[in-house]
C-alpha cells in the first residue's frame, strides 16, 4: 500500500513539466495558453482562473498545477488552489501535506493567506484541500469562501482554483460566477464531444465565463500535448 501511494506521488511530480524542464516545447506550450489567457480578457484583467473538466481523468488537475507555475514563473504572485475536495491531488503533485486545507480555512473562517503553504517554486502559494468534509459543494458556496477568496485578490496577482468534474458533482457550478474566467480540459480520444458542450451549457447558465478548452494527450506525432481554442 505504501510503496503504491509513493509510486502515486513520483508519477505526479514527473508530470509537473514546467518546472523540471521549463525549456521544452510542452513548457512553452503552457506559456501560450497563459498569454492566451490574458488576451482572452478583452473587458476585463484576468485575475482567477477555474480549471474543470467534463469527466474525470481529463488532466484538469495537472493542466491547473503547470498553468500555475508558469504564471509564477512570469513573476506574478501565484496562488493554487486544491477545490476538488473529493478527490485531491493538489498534496500529491507537489509533495505537501494536507492536514489543513481549503476546508479549514472555510470552515474557521481562516484567510486563505494565512493557510496557504509556500511551495518551492519562486511566488507560487498553494493551498491544498484539507480533510474532506462531508458538504464540499455546500462550502464552496458558502458566504466565508467568497470573503476568502476576496480577500487573496489583496495579496495575489493570480487566483488558480482545481475543481471537480462539471459532469460528476456540483461543485464547479456553484462557484464558477466567482472566478474571472473557466477553462474546460478534456482529453483526446476521451472526451465526448456531447459530454465537453454540456460541460460548457452548465457553467454558462450559472454565468460562468468560460474561455476555451484545453484538448489533451494528443499523439506526441503531432508535436504538442493539448490544443487551447475559443
Amino acid at each position: 500500500m505504501f510503496k503504491k501511494k509513493k509510486n502515486q506521488v513520483d508519477n505526479n511530480v514527473r508530470h509537473l513539466i514546467t518546472k523540471i524542464n521549463p525549456k521544452s516545447p510542452i513548457s512553452e506550450q503552457y506559456r501560450t495558453l497563459r498569454t492566451n489567457i490574458k488576451f482572452s480578457g478583452v473587458d476585463k484583467k484576468i485575475r482567477s482562473l477555474l480549471v474543470t473538466s467534463s469527466e474525470p481523468a481529463a488532466g484538469k488537475s495537472m493542466t491547473a498545477a503547470n498553468l500555475a507555475i508558469v504564471f509564477a514563473q512570469q513573476g506574478l504572485k501565484t496562488l493554487l488552489i486544491d477545490g476538488d475536495m473529493r478527490r485531491p491531488t493538489v498534496h500529491y503533485t507537489f509533495r505537501i501535506d494536507n492536514l489543513r486545507g481549503l476546508s479549514n480555512a472555510v470552515i474557521d473562517s481562516l484567510t486563505f493567506e494565512g493557510i496557504a503553504i509556500k511551495s518551492d517554486i519562486a511566488n507560487l502559494d498553494i493551498i491544498p484541500s484539507g480533510p474532506v468534509p462531508p458538504n464540499p459543494s455546500e462550502l464552496l458556496a458558502s458566504q466565508r469562501f467568497e470573503d476568502g477568496l476576496n480577500h487573496a485578490y489583496e495579496k495575489y496577482d493570480m487566483i488558480i482554483i482545481d475543481s471537480p468534474p462539471v459532469l460528476a458533482v456540483t461543485d464547479a457550478q456553484v462557484i464558477a460566477h466567482k472566478f474571472d474566467g473557466v477553462i474546460i480540459v478534456a482529453r483526446s480520444k476521451q472526451t465526448e464531444t456531447e459530454q465537453l458542450k454540456e460541460a460548457v451549457e452548465l457553467i454558462k447558465r450559472v454565468q460562468g465565463d468560460v474561455l476555451g478548452t484545453v484538448l489533451n494527450d494528443v499523439k506526441k506525432t503531432d508535436n504538442h500535448n493539448y490544443y487551447y481554442y475559443g
